[in-house]
């Protein structure tokens, strides 16, 4: 199997490596259109802003080619944001695969800090990202803004108000949370992902 990293300028792959070396999987950063095309799986991760990220990815043509992937691919934090319809930040068009709009939070208890980071609750999950989890686990989030619900919502969290924290589409799968540093859970959450089938 052929897993391949989508190399964007967009921080947070290197933790993404060695989650999967951790689950016994190799994978190439890249941003070699044919490299993508041809892998197995792909998955799109992100820390960063917005429209910096977007503007990266039209001036390599990777916008198409991310839209026409055919394979299972995974968004992770802003690379689900990114497969979203539009952001709030910076009033960007995003790749328009999910129909969820992402918004900032703008939260009215003063006890809950923007962005979020920590520990929350995973609920109302859907296979097959969860498949095997017979409990709501709880994953790590560095947030400011979060994907509306939606019909493609896959799982939910609250801070504030009710958000997607899991989104699904077809070949598409998007988590708002790092499953790279989501301990166990997260590492089951890779595995599920790499055991879809093609």
């Amino acid at each position: 199997m052929v897993l391949t990293i989508i190399k964007y300028n967009a921080g947070n792959i290197q933790s993404v490596l060695y989650a999967l070396e951790r689950i016994g999987v190799e994978a190439i950063v890249t941003d070699d259109v044919q490299q993508i095309q041809s892998a197995d799986k792909v998955i799109f991760p992100g820390v960063g802003e917005a429209s910096t990220a977007m503007n990266y990815l039209k001036e390599r043509g990777l916008d198409v080619v991310i839209k026409n992937l055919t394979q299972p691919v995974l968004g992770i934090c802003l690379g689900m944001q990114l497969l979203c319809k539009h952001s709030e930040e910076n009033d960007t068009e995003c790749l328009g695969i999910f129909e969820a709009n992402v918004k900032r939070f703008a939260l009215d208890n003063q006890n809950l800090k923007i962005p979020q980071i920590g520990w929350n609750k995973v609920q109302d999950i859907t296979q097959p990202l969860f498949s095997g989890f017979n409990y709501e686990p709880y994953c790590y989030f560095v947030h400011s803004y979060y994907a509306e619900l939606c019909e493609e919502t896959a799982a939910t969290t609250f801070y504030g108000v009710k958000f997607s924290s899991a989104l699904h589409k077809n070949n598409f799968y998007g988590v708002q949370f790092h499953p790279e540093k989501s301990a166990d859970a997260g590492e089951r959450i890779l595995k599920n992902f790499i055991a879809l089938n093609p």
